[in-house]
């Protein structure tokens, strides 16, 4: 083939296709091949400063000897450092003491937000506005108050609340009239025949007259537009007056029990979640 080659004097092997197609020996260009060699030359000094080559047994640990391993202890040592200084505070101070203290509290509030995922989310949800059947945080509305003080004993010894259910006490005909009469006062109405059954049936031992609750109880505000178990209205109504909340003679009963965490988590960590949550909208 070389010597029918019709590009004589060209640098070609001599294959040929299609009459003009044809294979050639032109070196790579200068700069390509200095990348190459350049790149080689990264590759063995990487290897020796890094570690990287296997061994039998091991690996060559490099003539520096870094690890990614020695970098993340080296930067949680540098975290821990500067946490330490809010830490050693926090564990000699009440939650009310850390409020009292802008710094420390948006340091608390951080730091808690980790403990809060990992512990409160799943029913309060991620930024605190509930999830079904379970009470919202970022909002004024407290069962026991929301002043610091209890928001960190309800975190350490939890909330169990019970209603007592009333489907035989009472007429179907008093639950409608009551159930009517707990929506009205939400509305802001008045219903002088639900308030006259209303304080008949002893509503208003636990919720008092004017429907409002009673912190010290942990029962419901009857008078504001927040409904502990969604969607709220008369039906819902009717449901809780009939079954009641965590009554246990009553299989239907609602289920609101918030458990202890005092078993679960430091004090210091109680104090930081309840200053967080004390933050989220409605601290008193």
């Amino acid at each position: 083939m070389a010597e029918n080659n019709p590009f004589p004097g060209e640098n070609n092997t001599g294959h040929f296709w299609d009459d003009n197609l044809r294979e050639l020996e032109n070196p790579p260009p200068r700069w390509w091949m200095i990348a190459l060699w350049a790149s080689l030359i990264w590759f063995i000094a990487y290897g020796v400063i890094y570690p990287m080559w296997p061994t039998l047994s091991d690996y060559s640990k490099g003539v520096t000897g870094w690890t990614q391993m020695q970098e993340y202890s080296a930067g949680i040592a540098e975290v821990e450092a500067i946490r330490a200084q809010y830490e050693e505070k926090i564990t000699g101070m009440s939650a009310a003491q850390i409020l009292a203290d802008p710094d420390l509290t948006t340091y608390t509030k951080a730091s808690a937000r980790v403990l809060f995922g990992d512990k409160c989310a799943a029913c309060h949800g991620s930024g605190g506005q509930g999830n079904v059947d379970f009470p919202v945080l970022a909002d004024d509305d407290w069962l026991y108050g929301g002043n610091i003080e209890t928001i960190v004993e309800s975190i350490t010894n939890g909330r169990q609340g019970v209603m007592t259910a009333h489907a035989a006490i009472l007429q179907p005909d008093e639950v409608d009239a009551l159930a009517n009469y707990v929506v009205a006062l939400s509305e802001g109405k008045q219903d002088p025949a639900g308030q006259a059954l209303f304080t008949q049936k002893g509503c208003v031992a636990c919720h008092g007259m004017d429907g409002k609750g009673m912190q010290m109880l942990g029962s419901a505000n009857l008078t504001d537009a927040i409904w502990r178990f969604e969607p709220g209205g008369v039906e819902s109504a009717k449901y809780t007056i009939q079954y009641g909340v965590n009554d246990p003679s009553n299989p239907m009963t609602r289920e609101a029990v918030m458990p202890s965490f005092q078993a679960l988590l430091s004090e210091d960590e109680i104090k930081k979640l309840a200053v967080l949550v004390h933050s989220l909208g409605g601290g008193q």
